[in-house]
């Protein structure tokens, strides 16, 4: 029996955090779903496993819950259960940044196709940066891609401020896992003063499932988070993730 694996955020107002949390706990434990999931007033963030009846159930109830009129998800294939149990946390951010002016919801960076990823990370006028944390960078990373040398995301802001000049880096391009660190970072960026800010679209994720093998400027493996594993092109697993991680902290 194989698992389908969903990884999906979105930045929205949510009104009622822990009353969706209520909801959503027996009737995601009822479908056998295992996983993460975060709610915060300013959205959702989660990666959850299961039967793929049980876990499509739950996903349209979090959407309907939620108010959202789609939700977008990645889907992964795993041959066992990668999460040990079903935890649905309320939280101050789904992505934990400590910036409340860097909105998401009020304007983002440029969104780039993962198909037309390559073109701008070639171009040698554009400072490529990996958002993520540094073991995740040590696992696997884009061609020409600078690692901040972070250990949470919450120190981005910092490395910001002290390495990065506007009126230097006049392109800026990042990534990260899904996605939903970029929104943040590129939100933050634009208002430090950086005018061409660019994050690929669906993140590395997205990249290794659209972006063919031969064709890509991807090295190694994209570390998931909470038990998950390392996933390579066509999003195959490649072997087992670093232990004592955690989804809040992407």
């Amino acid at each position: 029996m194989s698992f389908t694996v969903a990884a999906f955020y979105a930045f929205f107002r949510l009104e009622d955090p822990a009353a969706l949390q209520a909801a959503l706990l027996p009737m995601a434990e009822a479908k056998d779903v295992r996983g993460t999931l975060l709610l915060a007033p300013e959205g959702l963030n989660g990666t959850l496993a299961g039967p793929e009846d049980g876990l499509l159930a739950t996903l349209d109830a979090i959407r309907t819950g939620a108010g959202l009129a789609e939700l977008r998800w990645k889907r992964s294939v795993a041959e066992t259960m990668p999460f040990g149990r079903l935890k649905i946390k309320v939280k101050r951010e789904i992505v934990t940044f400590g910036v409340p002016e860097a909105d998401p919801t009020q304007r983002v960076g440029t969104y780039v196709a993962p198909e037309a990823w390559n073109a701008l990370i070639q171009d040698p006028d554009v400072l490529v940066i990996d958002t993520r944390n540094s073991f995740e960078y040590e696992a696997g990373s884009f061609a020409r891609a600078v690692d901040p040398g972070t250990r949470s995301f919450g120190e981005f802001p910092a490395y910001v401020r002290e390495n990065l000049d506007p009126k230097q880096h006049k392109k800026v391009a990042m990534f990260c896992t899904g996605g939903i660190r970029c929104e943040k970072a590129t939100a933050f960026m634009l208002n430090e003063g950086f005018e061409e800010v660019y994050h690929l679209d669906g993140g590395i994720l997205a990249y290794l499932e659209k972006v063919p093998p031969e064709q890509s400027l991807w090295h190694g493996g994209c570390f998931i988070f909470d038990e998950r594993v390392l996933l390579g092109h066509g999003l195959q697993v490649l072997g087992p993730a670093l232990e004592g991680a955690d989804l809040a902290e992407v």
